[in-house]
C-alpha cells in the first residue's frame, strides 16, 4: 500500500508561483511513474505532467512552458513548480504514484488563481 500526501496549494495571484509537493509512503519498493492531476469544479480530472523513475517528463499543452515536473526518488517525492499561473490553472491538483500495476492518489490539494 502506498500513501501519497500532497502540500503547497493555495491562493496566488495571476502571474505569481506555487509549487506543490508530494511524499509517497508505505512502500519498500521503487515507485515507478509519478504525476499530477487536476480537476476544476464540474469537469473530468486532467492530466497536467507526469515524469518516469529516470526523469523522463510529459506535459499537458496547457501548461508546457509554465510547469515543471521533479522527484527526488531517494525521499519518494515528486514535486510540481508553477510558474505564471492563470485563473484557468484553478483546481483541485492531485498526485498519483504507479507502483507494481497499481495506481494510487493522493487527497488532492486546493490551487486558486485570482485574476
Amino acid at each position: 500500500q502506498v500513501q501519497l500526501v500532497e502540500s503547497g496549494g493555495g491562493l496566488v495571484q495571476a502571474g505569481g508561483s506555487l509549487r506543490l509537493s508530494c511524499a509517497a509512503s508505505g512502500s519498500r519498493f521503487v515507485i515507478g511513474h509519478m504525476g499530477w492531476y487536476r480537476q476544476a469544479p464540474g469537469k473530468q480530472r486532467d492530466l497536467v505532467a507526469t515524469i518516469t523513475s529516470s526523469a523522463t517528463t510529459n506535459y499537458a499543452d496547457s501548461v508546457k512552458g509554465r510547469f515543471t515536473i521533479s522527484r527526488d526518488n531517494a525521499k519518494n517525492t515528486v514535486y510540481l513548480q508553477m510558474n505564471n499561473l492563470k485563473p484557468e490553472d484553478t483546481a483541485v491538483y492531485y498526485c498519483t504514484a504507479l507502483r507494481l500495476g497499481v495506481s494510487y492518489w493522493g487527497q488532492g490539494t486546493q490551487v486558486t488563481v485570482s485574476s
